[in-house]
């Protein structure tokens, strides 16, 4: 698994939004997506932050969803990212490490390129090695 790089298992079908948006609006397209998070990006597709679906527990609990807040007041910003070249081993070690299930994929030129997640790694996983009971 060490010589396995993230650009082989990211997802790259990103949905972005921006700083700006409404946290309703963040939330339909999850939903319309069927995804547990959206990256931030601002004008560039440079990565400011993040909004999963645990946020949303935070939102509820703590204000009316239907406020027009933007996802700004609610996005993770402190992120830990990888680059396509970083091995997966590394990437799965940072999640475990840093106890987040997205690490955002990012270039220094063409910013946001991609997202690695828990369920991207362990679909890997599970086409390289035949899972069994122990």
């Amino acid at each position: 698994m060490e010589d396995i790089f993230v650009a082989r298992v990211m997802s790259t079908s990103l949905q972005t939004v921006s700083i700006d948006t409404l946290v309703e609006d963040a939330a339909d397209l999850m939903l319309d997506e069927e995804i547990s998070s959206v990256l931030v990006v601002d004008d560039d597709n440079q990565l400011e932050g993040i909004l999963t679906s645990t946020d949303f527990v935070d939102i509820v609990a703590k204000s009316s969803p239907k406020a027009e807040t933007t996802v700004e007041r609610y996005m993770s910003s402190n992120l830990v990212t990888a680059t396509a070249q970083e091995s997966i081993r590394d990437v799965a070690d940072t999640m475990i490490e840093n106890g987040v299930k997205h690490v955002p994929v990012v270039d220094e030129t063409e910013g946001t390129i991609g997202i690695v997640t828990t369920t991207d790694l362990a679909s890997y996983l599970s086409r390289v090695h035949t899972p069994s009971p122990e």
